[in-house]
């Protein structure tokens, strides 16, 4: 019996293992990076630990703001610089992360920069499976366990509507549409009943699809400028609001 387990665990580490080995021969440069990154730091706690080592702590009145996400954060400041420039705004966006990640570099990436409002924008990489299969009730536990770590520390929070999306292009025929719509019913409903502020974009970037309108987007998924032009007047009203209070 004993051998016939040896045997049988052999097996199984090569049927998983097999396609890998195979893959490695053909990856490139930065697929290997990537894999390395995701081996070592599944979280990239290292993308942002330099720039946030130089960061002091807050003047008097400076009201800093940090927006935590995905790729939709993250390529904000990359297409809209202006908008973060001369501002006491903070991205702390990484590509195709999952919440279970951004909740684990939730302290060196929001906390320790000690803002007045965080903004977490999450939940639609979940939906896409980027890091393995994610129930709807896990994606709201790690975001509430983000907003409740903010609000432990005096953080004010600002909870966003997931943006709508048909399908994705990097993982198509998973019609993301109603989940999200689930999602966001539950984000609205948990804001309201802890005090947060909820930040609906997905009203106004809606199509009839339940996707993402042609006019903000290129590929579905991400805004182009115009999306981002929308989204900033929404969210800097959802600030001066929060900044009131």
């Amino acid at each position: 019996m004993k051998n016939k387990l040896h045997y049988l665990t052999i097996f199984l580490i090569l049927m998983f293992m097999g396609p890998f080995l195979h893959a490695q021969k053909t990856l490139t440069a930065e697929e290997t990076a990537d894999l390395f990154r995701l081996k070592n730091d599944w979280p990239n706690l290292a993308r942002y630990h330099d720039e946030n080592a130089k960061f002091p702590v807050p003047a008097s009145g400076e009201n800093r703001v940090v927006f935590m996400g995905n790729s939709i954060t993250q390529g904000w400041k990359e297409i809209c610089p202006e908008f973060f420039a001369g501002r006491a705004y903070i991205d702390r966006g990484i590509s195709g992360q999952t919440t279970p990640q951004m909740l684990i570099r939730f302290r060196p990436d929001v906390i320790n920069l000690h803002p007045a409002i965080v903004v977490i924008l999450a939940g639609i990489n979940d939906i896409a499976g980027n890091t393995g299969p994610s129930t709807l009730e896990m994606i709201e536990d790690n975001i509430a366990s983000m907003a409740e770590l903010a609000h432990a520390h005096g953080i004010k929070v600002i909870l966003c509507s997931v943006l709508p999306a048909y399908d994705f292009p990097w993982n198509p025929g998973v019609y993301p549409a109603e989940k999200i719509v689930m999602l966001n019913a539950w984000i609205k409903k948990y804001a309201d009943e802890n005090a947060f502020a909820y930040l609906d974009y997905y009203s106004s970037m809606v199509d009839e699809r339940k996707g993402l309108m042609a006019a903000y987007t290129l590929d579905g998924v991400h805004p182009t400028k115009a999306g981002y032009k929308l989204m900033e007047t929404l969210v800097e009203t959802a600030i001066e609001t929060n900044r009131k209070k």
